[in-house]
């Protein structure tokens, strides 16, 4: 009986050894290039965690006419933010890197910024959201350029083309109801 109690923490204490042993990826990025590369993605990571937070705290607090509507949107927008977070943050241990976890963290390397003991109406959540989305997509287009071009990385630059396509989305679905 105590091997089974003992065995997930040992599966676990095995998991960072082997971790800490993982080989460096060998994929024709240079390690300084890869380096850039996770930066970029951390700060990505970052950005969409916060506005994760953000997004779900305007789910919880939402209220008016139109409450169950924008309480859906609000539920349909975090979740595939959560969907992005879960690959970014997967794409930067890809690259041999630790990914941040910790509000923390994610505040130190987030251009978002939260806004604590706030709760704006409806219409000042919404515009608060297309702010913070559509200065993740001014960024995403910069990063890019430098995933690409500078750090020769096409994998990289696809995938955050990729994001920035999903960003844009929710940017326009609240555009509409700020219409």
């Amino acid at each position: 009986t105590l091997i089974i109690n003992i065995a997930p923490l040992f599966s676990v204490y095995l998991y960072n050894i082997n971790y800490k042993r993982m080989r460096k990826p060998d994929i024709g990025v240079t390690a300084t290039n890869l380096k850039k590369i996770t930066d970029i993605l951390t700060a990505l990571l970052a950005d969409g965690m916060v506005l994760y937070i953000k997004t779900r705290k305007f789910h919880w607090n939402v209220s008016g006419a139109s409450f169950m509507e924008h309480h859906k949107l609000f539920e349909s927008q975090y979740t595939r933010l959560e969907e992005a977070i879960d690959e970014i943050a997967e794409r930067i241990s890809k690259f041999g890197a630790h990914a941040i976890g910790t509000t923390t963290e994610f505040a130190e390397h987030s251009q978002i910024k939260e806004t604590p003991a706030k709760n704006p109406d409806t219409k000042g959540m919404l515009e608060e959201l297309l702010k913070d989305h559509e200065t993740v997509i001014k960024t995403m287009r910069k990063k890019i350029d430098i995933s690409e071009e500078d750090c020769k990385d096409k994998g990289t630059a696809d995938f955050i083309t990729g994001l920035m396509v999903a960003h844009e989305s929710m940017a326009w679905e609240i555009r509409r109801y700020l219409s």
